[in-house]
């Protein structure tokens, strides 16, 4: 059986050990559930005419540049499966309120941002809830996102709802390196915030900052016995593309498994 990437919050835990989440598509509200049998998607409002898509990885096919011993941590993890994001300002919005907090801090965050202020939807498995629209933010006040704790986020939230009000259209049509040089334009998004919105929503982690903590803590933790650069040295990037080489699947495919890896191993 394929392993779930829980890399985005909205993923909650059930009883049994299986996930749940709510997620947005241009037609319609769905609640997803995955356990034994792999995962089941049910649309409880609107229409089903656009499904949520998953994006398959399997690390067994990266290429001989990848170190022996990052290749095998990786292929024993076995092929995996992730959501691409089908709510473009739900990946803007998660990238967001993961600026400068820690990754469990900003779970806790987005969890709250979307329990108070989003739509809830039906689940036996706990609440899920989405996070509120574009319009829902700019209606908010100040004290709104003060007391979920999001008093840091709220200018980059608003600032990001007005743009993607009118630019909405025209980045949904755009891939994944464009969509993230697109999103710098909106003030307080950053390169990383818009590589992680963009990766999000089109599942190409060709895109990802790959520099990125993550990458390097569990790369670390899979192949601890390889001369990573330093956390401070600025060549784990190119370090880490050479790996993959001049394909960008492979890219994709190194990335989004080591970062499953990460989740699955805790």
């Amino acid at each position: 059986m394929s392993v779930l990437t829980t890399d985005h919050p909205a993923w909650i835990e059930a009883e049994d050990g299986g996930r749940a989440r709510a997620v947005r598509t241009s037609t319609g509200i769905w609640t997803l559930r995955w356990g034994p049998d792999g995962m089941s998607m049910q649309c409880f409002s609107g229409s089903e005419d656009v499904k949520p898509r998953l994006v398959t990885t399997d690390p067994r096919t990266l290429p001989d540049t990848v170190p022996a011993t990052l290749h095998l941590g990786l292929a024993n993890l076995g092929q995996s499966q992730r959501l691409a994001n089908p709510w473009l300002w739900d990946a803007i919005t998660t990238a967001i309120l993961r600026q400068v907090v820690r990754a469990g801090q900003a779970r806790k965050l987005y969890r709250a941002w979307c329990a108070e202020y989003g739509t809830q939807a039906p689940c036996p498995n706990g609440a899920l809830s989405i996070a509120p629209s574009a319009e829902q933010v700019l209606a908010l006040k100040d004290d709104q996102f003060d007391a979920i704790g999001a008093r840091f986020h709220r200018s980059a939230l608003k600032a990001a709802a007005e743009h993607y009000l009118t630019d909405g259209p025209r980045w949904l049509q755009m891939d994944a390196d464009s969509l993230a040089s697109a999103l710098t334009a909106v003030p307080r998004i950053g390169p990383w915030t818009a590589a992680a919105a963009a990766t999000d929503f089109t599942g190409d982690f060709a895109t990802y900052p790959h520099d990125d903590l993550a990458v390097r803590t569990w790369a670390a933790q899979i192949a601890p016995s390889y001369p990573w650069p330093d956390k401070k040295d600025k060549k784990f990037g190119p370090v880490w593309t050479a790996m993959a080489g001049p394909d960008r699947t492979a890219l994709h495919t190194l990335t989004l498994s080591t970062l499953t890896w990460g989740s699955h191993a805790r």
